[in-house]
């Protein structure tokens, strides 16, 4: 029995993939992927990811918040709509929540605004910040570093960026979460060259299904799934030179005690 392993990031509320959720955890049970976190990433999605741990306790929690291109979606109701779902014991995180000034769907201050708010959320109910970045790592950066009190365990999910912000991230002890993006054999060389600076005490994997399926599978897929996350351990256990049992327990182990799981 290899080690199992547990997804810190899975859109099951994608409308590919919640049809098909009975399938998915089924598949998953059998390919030893344990536990899934579903990302909560507007209001809607974060109410149908906490109803979806909710059904299925034993094998999957979620977080809630909103994403960078929801920020402008932040209303008089915001607040109290996440603090109602971050009371619940299935929420293990605020978040999906950060910064996107690559793709600037919400205005960049609306986007400061919201990932502020949801600091400020995380701290007040001790859970820990599910964080999103694309060319916005001086802004994020700035903004977290500058937490005065009481600053939440941090995991940067989805990590493709350069070597200076990684090492920041390192610095501060951040997590970080690598997908199957670095199993492309194009996109992934400067990923792949860099995972092995990341501790083994801050790694964590995910599949950011129905999203960035792992170029190794093959044929490919027409969807991402949860059950294909042993490709990305598999990967990252070849940059490592290490086994994958032990990139399998490490994140498992780092999985658990940030989310409380």
């Amino acid at each position: 029995m290899t080690q199992p392993l547990i997804d810190i990031g899975a859109n099951l509320t994608h409308k590919s993939l919640i049809p098909h959720i009975n399938h998915i955890l089924s598949e998953s049970t059998k390919a030893n992927v344990e536990h899934i976190i579903v990302t909560g990433t507007s209001i809607e999605e974060s109410e149908q990811a906490l109803a979806l741990a909710q059904q299925h306790p034993q094998q999957l929690c979620c977080t809630c918040g909103i994403h960078p291109h929801d920020a402008k979606q932040w209303n008089s109701d915001s607040i109290s709509q996440l603090r109602t779902m971050l009371s619940q014991k299935e929420v293990k995180a605020s978040g999906e929540t950060g910064l996107d000034f690559n793709r600037n769907y919400s205005p960049q201050k609306e986007q400061i605004f919201a990932f502020e708010q949801q600091i400020e959320l995380a701290i007040e109910f001790n859970k820990p910040l599910f964080l999103h970045q694309r060319d916005a790592h001086d802004t994020f950066f700035s903004i977290l570093k500058n937490i005065q009190r009481n600053r939440p365990k941090i995991v940067v999910h989805c990590f493709t960026d350069n070597k200076k912000a990684l090492f920041d991230y390192i610095d501060e002890d951040f997590y970080i979460g690598i997908t199957g993006w670095v199993c492309d054999p194009k996109r992934g060389i400067a990923l792949q060259q860099l995972v092995p600076n990341i501790p083994l005490n801050r790694l964590m994997i995910e599949s950011d299904a129905p999203y960035l399926t792992p170029k190794t599978i093959s044929p490919k897929p027409k969807h991402n799934q949860p059950y294909y996350l042993p490709y990305v351990a598999r990967k990252v256990a070849e940059l490592y030179q290490q086994p994958y049992e032990l990139i399998a327990q490490t994140s498992n182990t780092n999985s658990r005690s940030f989310f409380n799981l």
